[in-house]
């Protein structure tokens, strides 16, 4: 019985917390801060207990790869022959 109780203690403070950071980084889509990097790090703590978060998490990862992958290529400016 000891053994639920615990499982469902840190189930709780996985919640609260991870929750409470997914919060933070959605308020610093309007306030200054960086959300791009609280909100997965909200997601991940989520995904310690719930599968859904996992996904998500997931996709805003492949979003992120995506993203600086056009971030990158057009940053090539290496000139050509002239």
């Amino acid at each position: 019985m000891p053994n639920i109780a615990l499982r469902l203690a840190r189930r709780i403070v996985v919640s609260i917390v991870g929750f409470t950071v997914l919060a933070i980084g959605i308020a610093m889509i309007a306030l200054p801060g960086p959300a791009f990097i609280v909100i997965p790090a909200g997601l991940g703590i989520l995904g310690l207990e719930f599968a859904w978060a996992r996904r998500w998490l997931q996709k805003v990862k492949e979003k992120a790869e995506a993203v600086a992958r056009t971030v990158t290529k057009s940053g090539d400016s290496t000139p050509g022959p002239s």
